[in-house]
């Protein structure tokens, strides 16, 4: 058996991915909160199964995450919309 056919199952468990719609499922979290709060959290208010696969994909030592950019540092913010309040 090729090392290829080994290793794509481990490659694929370890694939995680976020998207706005995905993320938007842990605004309400209980932040701070560890990895088995947010998944507990993602279970309880009926995330999909993508939100608590990607929290279960998160390697940490009992980390404590203060806010969702600490999960996903490429995580929107209000800047990087670019829309001028003082406008409206």
């Amino acid at each position: 058996m090729s090392l290829k056919k080994l290793l794509l199952p481990i490659l694929i468990i370890d694939f995680m991915y976020w998207t706005l719609e995905l993320a938007s499922y842990l605004e309400d979290a209980p932040w701070p909160a560890a990895k088995d709060e947010l998944i507990d959290f993602a279970m309880r208010t009926g995330a999909p199964l993508e939100v608590v696969e990607n929290l279960q994909a998160i390697e940490d030592e009992g980390e404590i995450y203060d806010r969702i950019e600490e999960i996903w540092p490429d995580y929107p913010t209000k800047e990087d919309f670019f829309f001028n309040e003082d406008e409206y």
